[in-house]
Parts: C-alpha cells; sequence; structure tokens
C-alpha cells in the first residue's frame, strides 16, 4: 500500500518594502519616487507568491532622508520590527535606497544575519547567503559610497565658486546629532 502525501505549500515569508528619497523635493506630488519604489517592489514581491512571499503593509518609508546616515525614523522602525521577528525578507528597489555608507550596510546585513532575515534588492540581483553574493554587495556599496562623496565634493566646489563670484547659495543640510 503505497501512501501519498501532498506538497507542502511553501512557507509564509513576510516582506517589508523600505524605500528612500534623499531630498523632499517632488514627495508631496500625488505619484512619487517612493511610490514607484514601492510598486516595483510589490510587483516583485508579487511574482514570488509561489514562494510563500506575501508583502506586509506597514510602510517603511524614509522621504528626504539622506542614506549616509541610519538615523531615519522608518528604518528605525523596520530594525524593530525585524528585531521583534516580524519580517523574513526586506525588499528594496536599489541597495542605496536602503543604505550609501558601506560600514552602516554593514551593520544592518549583520542584523538581517542575527534575526534571519534575506535582503533582496528588486534591481541588482543578489544574495546576501553566499560568499560571491556577499563580495557583490560589497563592490556595489564602495560604489554607492563613491558616488555620494563625488556629490558632496560638487556641491562644496560649487558653493565656492559661488561665494567667489560674490554669490552666496543657500545649502539645506539635515545634522544629525548623536
Amino acid at each position: 500500500m503505497t501512501r501519498q502525501t501532498q506538497p507542502q505549500s511553501p512557507r509564509r515569508l513576510r516582506c517589508a518594502i523600505y524605500t528612500r528619497k534623499s531630498s523632499e523635493e517632488g514627495l508631496d506630488m500625488e505619484f512619487n519616487s517612493l511610490d514607484a519604489q514601492r510598486e516595483a517592489c510589490e510587483a516583485y514581491i508579487a511574482s514570488q507568491k509561489a514562494e510563500g512571499w506575501v508583502c506586509l503593509r506597514d510602510k517603511y518609508d524614509d522621504g528626504g532622508f539622506s542614506g549616509g546616515t541610519l538615523e531615519r525614523p522608518a528604518l528605525k522602525d523596520l530594525i524593530a520590527d525585524i528585531e521583534d521577528g516580524l519580517i523574513d525578507i526586506v525588499v528594496v528597489y536599489k541597495i542605496d535606497r536602503l543604505s550609501r555608507a558601506l560600514m552602516d550596510f554593514s551593520k544592518l546585513v549583520e542584523i538581517f544575519d542575527r534575526h534571519g532575515v534575506t535582503f533582496v534588492s528588486v534591481t541588482q540581483s543578489f544574495n546576501t547567503t553566499t560568499s560571491m553574493g556577499r563580495l557583490t554587495l560589497n563592490i556595489l556599496l564602495s560604489f554607492a559610497q563613491f558616488e555620494r562623496e563625488v556629490i558632496g565634493e560638487r556641491i562644496r566646489d560649487k558653493v565656492a565658486a559661488s561665494h567667489k563670484k560674490g554669490i552666496w547659495m543657500v545649502v539645506r543640510c539635515r545634522w544629525v546629532t548623536t
């Protein structure tokens, strides 16, 4: 007598979408960058439905916050929910939405690993559980950090050149104190 077994349905994997935009410009529009990022992530999660992926309703959106620091309200909420065991997968549009600083990203990946959370970038395919995936991630993060530093240099150069011409520019900065 043979026993037939039902194929097991995949484990339900709770996916949190994290979005970020550095400036507040355009956030008041009906459809903004955060919405576009979220839409792409939701579509990716829907494509993984057969694997048990489900999108959480909670929104982790940081509009107007730099990726050069971890001092962001939605990111702090995301980390708290990870530590509470409420998230299995963190989904972002691009890795630089999560962080542009290599050291900060290392800290985040450490938190993810400690809590068994997988990290997925919709536009950059890699798996953080393999050594090759970590290498790829570190290379991408190095370029993201480089890009952030170059942008800062350009802004400083533009302000200095303007000052030499007697033009005073207002540069909006977000100072973070610890």
